[in-house]
């Protein structure tokens, strides 16, 4: 029997080569990690795959997460890597885990439970702890072979914290020598392998102790001093969260813009439409949108990360929020085992005396209070994410003439407490996702926002890459299949700088997606105890993922993980 010319051949499919180019029908033959021959293959592979009626893609590149933590405990980049995605950016916000020192390991720990919702008992288990310098981190990370593909921002509030010490927790201006450390601290993180520098400029970002992050008020020379770290070591994106609240929001960029017009790099910003009610602030997206675009025009790179749908919120008795978590009789009975609890909520008397207090009084969860009960919904199966407000909790309690608490109380308690209250939270003021398609609609974004690795126990948002195919392309068809496939690959590959990967073309890495798009779908999202110390949270598959390859190897089939571990930490400027 002839030895096998390639290591994988993938035979008839629809390619799409991730440029926005019609698909066409090719196989794809890979040999040592790399595409090897688009085309017709004449050759065998030691593993053929038979794509016929599937389409082929580049792997998916994720530029907004927060495995900071999980790449040090976990080999597997779940939830994002059920989606497609084989690169994944971390270290965004301006939150993250390196560079420390001991005695700061605590506040990075609580300013990351508050930032991101990872619980500190899992962090302080599953962090080693085995670095001080981002260079230190970033050489931890890469002795793990993983599923996919990880690339790090060094983040602003531990570079801040390194050097200022308790000075940076409360907020002081950075002196003129603190400046400088921080530019040498940033280049020499990009020059290890990092990949830009984040940071956040929003009161929504918050310590579990409700502390702002140290990096709310950092000055214009600080921010500056950020971005010539990054001309220092001649690469590296800047990207930042800005409050969007802020009346002169536009000034704050204004103030980013200068400095990267220093710098000479590019930069990037989360954009949502806040709240999920009109007010003053409802339409300051598109103030900054126009924004964006006039800066392109100075020749300033300044491009909005914008999620395809609503930001939605998933509140649960098994989640770690719901909207009695705060009141002192559910806090006496949160422990129980979920079954318990359940049957101690449905007693007349616990129910009586948890509907009687105030749930936002002690909680600690900034969010609670913005949250409407006429923007509630039961999660349905298979899950919505565009419900009808005229299915709201608060409607429902409206036309059963209850007030809406006990309607809210009820939701919670059924499916035996499994289920999930749905708060679409961004982007869905209007009651649709207008907004989202405006913002997707508009050549300067970039598809994102869904926080793989964070927000573990309330939002579900990592798939995001398996929405834009089924809603915007399958279901509305709104994008063209080929533009969907770009948005998620050569776009987000290459704001980054990754000029290996995000194509289908000879010589590139062999990251592929072979989808059943006619059978894609979301899985139904539920709770997995597997984190560090048994903690939680929230996981979600999807179906017809047939192959997820990374470097050539399968390392999901049909959904299911198959032990390859092909990926690594991929580092700057290498």
């Amino acid at each position: 029997m002839s030895t096998a010319e390639y290591d994988l051949v993938i035979r008839g499919g629809e390619v799409h080569d991730g440029t926005g180019a019609e698909g066409r029908v090719a196989d794809i033959a890979v040999k040592d990690g790399v595409i090897a021959v688009v085309g017709e293959v004449a050759g065998r592979g030691a593993e053929e795959i038979d794509a016929t009626g599937r389409i082929v893609t580049p792997g998916f590149v994720d530029i907004h997460t927060h495995y900071d933590g999980q790449a040090v405990w976990d080999d597997a980049t779940a939830p994002s890597s059920h989606h497609g995605v084989t690169t994944v950016v971390m270290g965004n916000c301006g939150v993250g885990f390196a560079p420390c020192k001991p005695e700061h390991r605590d506040g990075l720990i609580e300013l990351m439970e508050g930032v991101e919702d990872i619980p500190a008992p899992v962090m302080h288990q599953g962090l080693t702890w085995t670095w001080e310098t981002f260079a230190e981190y970033l050489d931890v990370l890469e002795r793990t072979p993983r599923d996919i593909d990880i690339c790090a921002l060094v983040p602003h509030a531990p570079v801040r914290v390194h050097v200022m010490g308790e000075r940076a927790f409360r907020l002081l201006p950075a002196l003129p020598e603190d400046v400088e450390q921080m530019r040498v601290i940033v280049a020499d993180a990009i020059r290890a392998g990092a990949w830009g520098v984040s940071t956040s400029r929003s009161t929504a970002h918050k310590s579990v102790a409700g502390d702002y992050t140290p990096t709310l008020l950092a000055r214009e020379r600080e921010i500056v001093g950020l971005a010539m770290g990054m001309a220092d070591a001649g690469r590296g994106l800047f990207e930042f969260v800005a409050e969007v609240q802020d009346p002169d929001v536009i000034g704050e960029f204004e103030m980013v813009r200068r400095a990267l017009k220093k710098s000479g790099l590019p930069g990037v910003y989360s954009l949502v439409q806040s709240g999920q009610t009109a007010d003053a602030n409802q339409d300051l997206w598109r103030d900054l949108l126009k924004y964006s675009g006039s800066a392109k025009d100075d020749g300033v790179d300044l491009r909005p990360v914008v999620a395809p749908r609503a930001v939605g919120l998933l509140m649960g008795l098994e989640g770690s929020q719901n909207p009695f978590s705060a009141t002192p009789s559910y806090r006496a009975i949160a422990d129980l085992p979920l079954a318990e609890r359940v049957a101690r909520m449905r007693d007349p008397e616990v129910r009586r005396q948890i509907l009687s207090e105030d749930p936002y009084a002690e909680s600690a969860w900034p969010l609670l209070e913005f949250l409407s009960y006429s923007r509630m919904y039961r999660f349905e199966n298979p899950p919505n994410y565009t419900p009808d407000v005229a299915n709201s909790l608060q409607a429902i309690a409206d036309r059963e003439g209850r007030p809406v608490q006990e309607v809210v109380y009820d939701v919670l308690l059924e499916d035996e407490g499994m289920g999930f209250i749905h708060v679409p939270f961004a982007n869905y003021a209007s009651g649709d996702l207008r907004v989202c398609q405006e913002m997707l609609e508009d050549p300067n974004s970039i598809m994102g926002l869904g926080d793989g690795g964070a927000h573990v126990g309330f939002i579900l948002d990592a798939g995001f890459q398996t929405w834009m195919l089924t809603y915007w392309v399958k279901e509305r068809g709104v994008m063209a299949l080929p533009e969907a496939i770009r948005r998620m690959t050569s776009d987000t590959a290459d704001v980054m700088g990754l000029a290996d990967r995000g194509r289908i073309r000879e010589g590139l890495r062999a990251d592929l997606n072979v989808i059943d798009l006619g059978r894609l779908t979301f899985g139904s999202p539920y709770i997995a105890h597997d984190l560090p110390t048994g903690g939680k949270r929230l996981m979600q598959k999807a179906v017809g993922y047939e192959h997820t390859i990374v470097a050539g190897q399968t390392v999901y089939r049909d959904g299911e993980d198959t032990g390859a571990r092909p990926g690594r930490l991929v580092r700057s400027g290498r």
